[in-house]
């Protein structure tokens, strides 16, 4: 039985705040993605520049990740600091797409954009690990919901008014400055632990340890859908529009991406609540079963029609990120408490790294066999990832992994 611990007062409304601060602070990640069709009007791109800008993030986020997690930012710096630096770092370089005139001035914007995040994303799932004992996989849970709020906004904006993409750019970059701002009023929680000894081998030695890397395997699997999911689902349902004879299916399109992805919100929420109650390790398994699952069936049903397609969709959107943040709860309660950070930091660069792979395998399978084939290699992915988390729950570690049996 996990030891129970008094709760930190004004807890929750850190939590809000901070997590306000991100659904703002990583609003740019997708903002090129989310205008991608006007882009390619505008720059006249090709279909490898196009994948080229959505990669640039992915990488750009890797690098500065690694940098992160060899420097131990995250345990060495308050979050808030990171946070607000990161924000406006990503502010910027997103702005600087009004003025880039083309595709290649437009990834190294992109690529600092992602750098700058990973001084946002990790920082904030450090806090509140910092903040939480008891319902910590509840409260990263909403953490990651808002990382998956953030993320849909641009579609959001796009479908709404986005006949000008440098509209989206704009709000996207003020949005993250706000959300710097926001962070940075919120202070560091009671149960931080003093900054440690710089150790730049720590971000490697943190994850090869049997339950951390179990963990990370789980992990890689479920990101191996996500990102590539959420990257390209635009392009495949708008093309599921224009084969129904869609009055606007670019807008559509944006509508129900903002949709799928932003429904994943609530997908956190549920899997947070599930992990502290149920058990990390059975959440995780059942998350990326049914998402495995969704996409399976998208791959035999790719063809239905868009209210299908959309319905099934939805389910994926929800079940494909509710398990993402127990992977770092899990990191945060097995870890070195010291250098907690820097698991997070390296774990995330892992992950992200594999996502930029499956970014771009995806126009690569559409060449080849359609969407079908699409889904059908991304299921592989949770599927594996479920093989790592029952067998964490039959290891050592699993024992002091709180919620229910792990």
């Amino acid at each position: 039985m996990a030891p129970s611990f008094p709760e930190a007062a004004g807890r929750w409304s850190a939590l809000a705040a901070l997590a306000l601060a991100v659904v703002l602070g990583m609003a740019p990640w997708f903002s090129a993605a989310a205008v991608l069709p006007q882009l390619r009007a505008v720059w006249g791109l090709t279909d490898a520049a196009a994948s080229g800008l959505t990669l640039a993030v992915q990488l750009g986020f890797v690098v500065g990740a690694v940098l992160s997690a060899a420097l131990n930012l995250a345990d060495r710096v308050p979050p808030r600091q990171l946070i607000l630096t990161g924000t406006l770092l990503a502010a910027g370089a997103n702005l600087g797409l009004l003025w880039a005139g083309g595709p290649a001035p437009a990834a190294g914007l992109r690529a600092l954009t992602g750098a700058a995040l990973a001084l946002v994303y990790p920082p904030a799932l450090k806090a509140m690990s910092a903040w939480f004992r008891t319902g910590r996989g509840t409260a990263l849970g909403i953490m990651v919901g808002a990382l998956t709020l953030g993320s849909a906004l641009p579609h959001l904006i796009n479908g709404l008014g986005g006949a000008d993409w440098r509209s989206v750019i704009l709000a996207t970059s003020g949005l993250a400055a706000l959300g710097g701002v926001i962070a940075a009023r919120v202070g560091d929680g009671p149960h931080r632990v003093p900054a440690p000894p710089f150790q730049p081998s720590r971000a490697w030695r943190v994850l090869t340890g049997r339950g951390v890397g179990l963990t990370t395997l789980g992990y890689l699997g479920h990101m191996w859908e996500l990102y590539a999911m959420w990257a390209w689902f635009a392009a495949f349902f708008g093309g599921v529009l224009r084969t129904a004879g869609a009055a606007d299916p670019m807008r559509g399109a944006a509508l129900a991406t903002f949709a799928v992805v932003g429904v994943g919100a609530v997908g956190c929420w549920v899997g947070g609540l599930l992990g502290d109650r149920w058990g990390r390790t059975r959440l995780t398994t059942l998350a990326m079963g049914l998402s495995g699952a969704c996409a399976l069936a998208l791959a035999a049903l790719a063809d239905a029609a868009p209210g299908v397609v959309l319905a099934l969709s939805l389910l994926w959107g929800f079940w494909i990120i509710a398990d993402s943040a127990q992977f770092s709860t899990i990191v945060s309660e097995i870890a070195d408490p010291a250098y907690v950070g820097t698991a997070l930091t390296a774990q995330l660069a892992l992950g992200f790294t594999l996502t930029a792979a499956s970014i771009a395998l995806v126009p690569v399978l559409v060449r080849w066999g359609g969407w079908p084939l699409v889904f059908a290699v991304l299921a592989a992915g949770p599927l594996l990832g479920t093989v790592a988390m029952r067998r964490l729950a039959h290891t050592p570690d699993a024992a002091r992994i709180a919620g229910g049996r792990g």
